[in-house]
């Protein structure tokens, strides 16, 4: 899983101005960074190779990289590249302005009618692409959806997902037990 540029880790991220810490996850986190000669803003999720070892979580992790690569949708975050080290990977996707669908439903109290069948259109259209592709997303909830400048639904966090094989089903359950289905 070398970087897709074909440099080094200091090579790719000396392209890049690291920024503030968007998030903190399990094992890494997200830092807002900038391309020093585009001015381009991109999001890079740092992730430990320890934790992710101790975790058991390499498996997950590669399959999330594998499937961000093959993907191309308007309403997916997008992938741009991946550079590791012997103590991290650095994951460098699409930035995505405004946030998590979560916390401007939580702003706003109560969304619109027209607004919110806008962002489940927009959510459609993205796992609609998903499945097509054979992939399922298994944690969709309004914390992984985020907004770009324009309020376009990204999905994101694949970590979850798993490729789909037909007359399969996937048997392990996972997500987030609070939006899962009651059945």
């Amino acid at each position: 899983m070398d970087g897709s540029g074909g440099g080094n880790v200091n090579t790719v991220l000396q392209h890049y101005k690291m920024g503030k810490t968007l998030g903190i996850g399990s094992f890494g986190k997200v830092k807002i960074a900038e391309h020093v000669l585009t001015g381009h803003k991109v999001a890079i999720k740092i992730l430990n190779r320890r934790k992710i070892k101790n975790m058991e979580m390499e498996e997950k992790v590669r399959r999330e990289i594998k499937i961000l690569r093959l993907f191309m949708h308007h309403h997916i975050i997008r992938l741009y590249e991946v550079v590791e080290t012997t103590t991290d990977i650095y994951v460098v996707m699409e930035y995505v302005k405004s946030g998590e669908l979560f916390d401007y439903i939580v702003e706003k109290g109560r969304l619109q009618e027209d607004e919110a069948r806008s962002f489940f259109q927009q959510i459609i259209s993205g796992v609609e692409y998903c499945h097509r592709n054979m992939v399922v997303h298994r944690d969709l909830k309004p914390e992984n959806l985020l907004l770009d400048s324009k309020w376009s639904v990204k999905i994101a966090d694949f970590g979850l997902s798993n490729i789909m094989r037909d007359g399969h089903f996937l048997k392990t359950s996972c997500g987030s037990p609070n939006y899962a289905a009651p059945e």
